[in-house]
Formats: C-alpha cells, sequence, structure tokens
C-alpha cells in the first residue's frame, strides 16, 4: 500500500510563501517586483493558495468531448456540398455554415452528409422564419444534429440596424424558438465585442446582458439550449478562466428564469492580434489560442487559417489550420481528460475574479436601463473603444507586443502585391439606428504605414 508523501512535510501557510518571497527580494518590493497588472483590472501575483479565496464554484466541463470544426461561407450550395465532404474526410468533426442568402436550398447543401452523427451549426446574414422552416423540416425529416445561430442584438451591435425593425425581428425569432427540432437557436456574439477591443471583463458581461436581454422578452419560451459565439485572444490562462468563467455566469442567469441551464460554447480565435506582415506568426497565436478555447471548456472549436486577413479561403490555409486542432487531438491529447485546469489555484482565482468583476458590472447595466438601452444611448460603444484604446497606446509603444510586428519587425516583408482582399476594415456610407461596434486590429495603422511605404 503506496503512502502519500505529503503526510511527511508540514503545511505551508500563504505567509509563511510570502515572507520567504520577500527575504529572497533582499528588499527590493514586492507589489513593485513580483505583482503584474491587467486589463482586466486584476492583479498577478507570484503564487496562489488555497488560503487567498473560498470554496469555488464547480463549472462542469466536458474536455473530452469537444468538436474540431470547419468554419464554411456558403455562397453557392453545391459547391458548399462538396467542400463540406472534403473536410469531413480530412478530419473536421462538425461543420459552422455561414449561409449568404435565402436562394441557398439547405437540402442540396447536406445532401449525402451524415447530419445525424455530425454536429451542424447554421448560421445567417439574414432573418427569415421560412429559411428556418425549410432547415427545421430538412432536420425532422433526417434527424439531423443541428443548431442555428439567430443573434437579434449581435447583429444590431455588429452592424447599427435591426434586421427588419425591433418588432418584426422579435415576431420573426418567436416563431422560429417554436421549431423544436433544433438543440439551439438564439446565440449570443462575444466575438462582436472582443474583436472591437472590450476587455475580457466587459466581454462577459455585455455577453449576460446581451442574453438578460432576450431572457426578459422571451422567457420560458426559450425551451432549447443557448450559444455562446466566443473569440480567444492571446492571453492563455485568462481566456481559460474567461470561458469557466462565461459557463459560471450563466448557470446563475439562467436559473432566475427556470429555463435550460446547459448552453454550447463555439470558440474561434481573435482576429484583433493577427497581423499582415510575419503571418507566419499567426499561426502560434492561433495554436494557443484554440489551447485555450478547449481547456476552457468550448464545445466546438474551429480554427482561423493564418493567411485569413489577406487571402480567400482556400485548401492550403484551411487545411493548415484544421490540422494544428487535429494535433491538439491527436498528439496532444486535448481530449483524454475532462477538465484539466480545476484545482489550479491560479485559474480558478482568475475565473473567480472575472466572474465577479462581470457580475458587478452587469448589474450596474440593469440598473441603468439594460443593454440595448445602453447600445442606444451608446455607452456600450464608448466603453468598448476606451478599452480598445488604451491596450493600443500599450501596443504603439511596445508594452503590448506581438512579435515581428512592433516588436522584431523585419524590413524586407513584402506584402502589397500579394493582397486577394483587404485586411483593414472598411467603412460603409449608409443609415444607421445606433452606432455600430466594429471590429479593429492593433496592427492595422502600423502595416497600412508599411504598405504605403513598400
Amino acid at each position: 500500500m503506496s503512502k502519500s508523501l505529503f503526510h511527511e512535510f508540514d503545511a505551508v501557510s500563504a505567509a509563511q510563501w510570502k515572507q520567504k518571497i520577500q527575504v529572497d527580494l533582499k528588499g527590493a518590493d514586492y507589489n513593485e517586483t513580483l505583482v503584474t497588472a491587467t486589463h482586466e483590472g486584476i492583479d498577478i501575483t507570484p503564487f496562489y493558495h488555497s488560503e487567498n479565496f473560498g470554496t469555488t464554484q464547480a463549472i462542469p466541463t466536458k474536455t473530452t468531448a469537444w468538436k474540431l470544426a470547419q468554419y464554411i461561407k456558403v455562397t453557392n450550395a453545391s459547391e458548399a456540398n462538396a467542400t463540406i465532404k472534403d473536410v469531413l474526410k480530412r478530419g473536421a468533426e462538425s461543420v459552422v455554415l455561414s449561409i449568404s442568402n435565402e436562394n441557398i436550398a439547405i437540402t442540396e447543401t447536406l445532401a449525402d452528409i451524415d447530419v445525424q452523427t455530425i454536429p451542424i451549426h447554421i448560421e445567417m446574414d439574414f432573418l427569415s422564419v421560412s429559411y428556418c422552416s425549410d432547415i427545421h423540416a430538412f432536420a425532422k425529416a433526417t434527424a439531423a444534429s443541428i443548431t442555428i445561430g439567430v443573434d437579434l442584438i449581435g447583429n444590431l451591435a455588429s452592424t447599427g440596424n435591426w434586421f427588419e425593425n425591433l418588432t418584426k425581428d422579435h415576431e420573426a425569432l418567436a416563431q422560429i424558438l417554436k421549431f423544436d427540432s433544433f438543440k439551439s437557436v438564439l446565440t449570443v456574439r462575444l466575438d462582436v465585442y472582443q474583436n472591437a477591443g472590450a476587455t475580457m471583463v466587459q466581454q462577459l458581461a455585455y455577453a449576460l446582458a446581451h442574453a438578460n436581454e432576450y431572457l426578459n422578452h422571451y422567457g420560458e419560451n426559450i425551451s432549447n439550449t443557448i450559444t455562446f459565439k466566443v473569440t480567444v485572444g492571446t492571453h492563455y490562462f485568462f481566456e481559460i478562466s474567461k470561458l469557466r468563467a462565461l459557463r459560471q455566469l450563466w448557470n446563475v442567469l439562467s436559473k432566475e428564469y427556470n429555463v435550460q441551464t446547459a448552453c454550447t460554447i463555439i470558440a474561434s480565435p481573435s482576429t484583433r492580434n493577427k497581423t499582415l506582415y510575419e503571418y507566419n506568426v499567426n499561426m502560434l497565436r492561433t495554436t494557443t489560442e484554440c489551447m485555450s478555447a478547449v481547456l476552457g471548456g468550448a464545445d466546438v472549436v474551429y480554427n482561423l487559417p493564418y493567411d485569413a486577413l489577406y487571402h480567400h479561403a482556400n485548401e492550403f490555409g484551411d487545411r493548415i489550420s484544421r490540422n494544428q486542432l487535429r494535433i491538439l487531438k491527436d498528439e496532444s491529447y486535448f481530449d483524454k481528460t475532462d477538465n484539466p485546469t480545476e484545482g489550479s489555484y491560479y485559474i480558478e482565482s482568475i475565473t473567480q475574479q472575472l466572474a465577479e468583476k462581470a457580475l458587478t458590472l452587469f448589474k450596474d447595466i440593469e440598473a441603468n436601463g439594460g443593454f440595448l438601452h445602453q447600445l442606444k444611448v451608446g455607452t456600450i460603444q464608448r466603453k468598448i473603444k476606451e478599452s480598445a484604446a488604451k491596450e493600443q497606446a500599450l501596443f504603439d509603444v511596445g508594452k503590448e507586443v506581438l512579435l515581428g510586428t512592433n516588436i522584431y519587425p523585419n524590413p524586407d516583408d513584402r506584402m502589397k502585391h500579394d493582397l486577394e482582399i483587404t485586411p483593414f476594415a472598411k467603412k460603409e456610407a449608409r443609415k444607421v439606428l445606433l452606432e455600430p461596434i466594429m471590429a479593429k486590429r492593433l496592427a492595422s495603422k502600423l502595416e497600412k504605414e508599411r504598405l504605403d511605404n513598400e
């Protein structure tokens, strides 16, 4: 019978650890030397101890069950069908389809696909009850595993307009929610806020307030689960904690409305820290971001190709991005242990602090008119701009590092003649109800200057 070695040693308190560290610092200030401030208002300390926080709330995550997905923009049904079949042969386990228009027949798009075992998530650039009815009928007839992602508020936040208007959009969604073949209908898009520069606390609070608008309006009519679409940035442990805190916060909110506490998290890498020059570094960034997504408990993960900023979707870029995920599963065994971060005092502490700060901000939003009201008066947009400006300022002086871009750039890089699409956000002159929340990359200004000087 084995005997634990730990019984032979006395426990060491947090105070004893700190005292030892201070002795080793030889007079240097503990806080100035070893405590790191973050954008989230959370200080990173040199060690974490069980004494520093109370009982943690269990967060159910099934790391063994995550699905490797391929994102596909659908503009032609037959071409999309061929692409789906190809990516499934090459290692994808699920697909996320972005449907561009109502003329794309779902029966043709998914013809001869094993839709019972291959999870299909469908997003649309439009809102149509009849189109969703067609998907519902297909799902009923084939017993397909289909979720759809309808997000009225996400569309409003990102475009500045409803699909049609507030009343008609909500009436349409009420009808779509009645379709019982879908595991999930409602989606809350955190990616809108993250890619624009919101802090993690803001992302979580806005997602909670965003979801609360739907819960307030539809209540117990929400019989299926809800999907959160998340983008993951470069701060590895904090991003793991962000996804864990999101699930924790949703559990708290959903119970208040007596709706299903389960939720689905679809995660992908952020565009905010991706670069045009030294584009191969994007592969390193997306790899660690996908790792954070898996360890944080995402149900579905799809990757961003390293060349997505400047190339149209292509077989090579998609294959590399998919194989990054296959390596995480097949060679790094990221699907072999459930909830591997549980018990890490560091991650538990960050999770708890993110959740608490987000809940405080959520309560402030609700006390001041709710999320839609704050979108309409521009409060949400202003707060995100302020956070983005702080991060941009750090990037501009080299304190927020993108290797190969603002630190150690290669002056011989040339990209002007390799651009198939513009890597910069386009501003469209159109009438909007409110100011849209626009995605913005940290490197955009610097890259424009370099392109002009090539």
